[in-house]
């Protein structure tokens, strides 16, 4: 459907996984639709969004995930304080990266906004599926994610220290175009990593050329999508993927939280 980069990192993991997507502007007709789906009513209709925005419908189950890398975002931004004021349950992820004192605060944010929320603490797991133990790697991350999203890594670089890189190698003075004027408007980005900027084909164009300018062993890329088939790149591509990992009960905690939606409902015994 001739999506953007940024529109494919929203779609692509859930199209992997299997599930039917809805997008679109009218969310009502969205939700009718959903619901006669031809394949059969669906068990769940999930909606799946970001800090920026909240449910346009009237949820039975509000899971809310928190990012102690940014520690204060979900008390800080509008309408991210609205998903957790009004979440059921709290995942807090990345605690593997993050700082203990950004935990503790993030913590402390959400037993405030929201007392009777169940939290649950995970790590976020890496795999990395090549070899980059003493390689010279292009870090590529999600675009907005750096941006406006204001962090200062990703999945990807966090891998690349963590399995033995040999250099994270600077994207700045090769980038062209579109991708410089991003370096430009957002100076705060990283070192060493490139941001998968794709909103249009100019933009994506851009990346195309930025990454086969740089001088680098392989694309380490920490981008949901499939980055192969949106550029064609002179340089092999490895893909860093992270799954949630719950730590102590908390996977029991999630389960019995939608079980006991699914009791409510009537759909399980």
């Amino acid at each position: 459907n001739n999506c953007t980069i940024e529109e494919m990192e929203e779609y692509e993991p859930h199209i992997a996984a299997g599930n039917v997507i809805y997008a679109g502007v009218d969310y009502e007709a969205i939700l009718r639709q959903a619901e006669k789906d031809i394949d059969g009513e669906p068990d769940v209709i999930l909606w799946d969004g970001g800090n920026n925005d909240f449910p346009f419908y009237e949820s039975d189950l509000k899971i809310v995930v928190v990012d102690p890398l940014r520690p204060g975002h979900e008390c800080l931004y509008y309408p991210g304080e609205v998903n957790v004021l009004m979440a059921d349950v709290i995942v807090i992820n990345k605690m593997d990266s993050a700082k203990p004192e950004d935990i503790e605060t993030v913590k402390a944010n959400c037993k405030r906004l929201a007392p009777n929320a169940v939290i649950i603490e995970a790590d976020s797991e890496l795999t990395v599926d090549g070899d980059i133990k003493g390689k010279r790697v292009l870090v590529v991350e999600d675009g907005p994610t750096l941006t406006h999203g204001g962090m200062k890594i990703g999945a990807a670089s966090v891998a690349a220290k963590r399995f033995g890189v040999k250099e994270m190698v600077d994207p700045r003075p090769a980038a062209v175009g579109k991708i410089a004027f991003t370096y430009k408007k957002y100076p705060n980005i990283g070192e060493g990593i490139l941001p998968a900027m794709g909103y249009g084909e100019e933009q994506t164009r851009d990346l195309e050329k930025t990454i086969n300018a740089i001088d680098a062993d392989i694309v380490l890329s920490g981008t949901p999508i499939d980055l192969g088939r949106v550029v064609k790149v002179n340089k092999p591509i490895v893909r860093v993927g992270y799954e949630l990992a719950p730590r102590g009960n908390g996977a029991e905690l999630l389960k019995e939280a939608v079980e006991k939606l699914f009791k409510c409902k009537g759909c399980c015994k």
